[in-house]
């Protein structure tokens, strides 16, 4: 990866993601990439897995935990990015 295209790729973020959140994301991306798209197999696979939720919560994987956990992390992406701008 070229130098611009290392200070770029994060250019929307106001903060950088913890690593449970960078879990959370690696874990995605190797779900979606076998085709899985129904959150509730999502869900069930993340709880196989044996993932932590990035809020600390212990509680097992479901989709509306999935959904709330997508949402809080979005929601403190874009209050980082509101007090910070870009760049993280």
């Amino acid at each position: 990866m070229s130098d611009l295209h290392a200070r770029l790729k994060n250019q929307s973020r106001g903060r950088v993601l913890t690593a449970e959140e960078e879990a959370l994301a690696d874990a995605l991306e190797a779900i979606f990439r076998t085709g899985e798209q129904d959150f509730e197999e999502v869900a069930r696979a993340l709880e196989r897995a044996h993932l932590k939720r990035p809020s600390g919560i212990k509680a097992p994987w479901t989709a509306a935990v999935l959904e709330q956990e997508l949402a809080s992390i979005n929601a403190s992406l874009d209050a980082a990015y509101a007090e910070h701008g870009i760049g993280a």
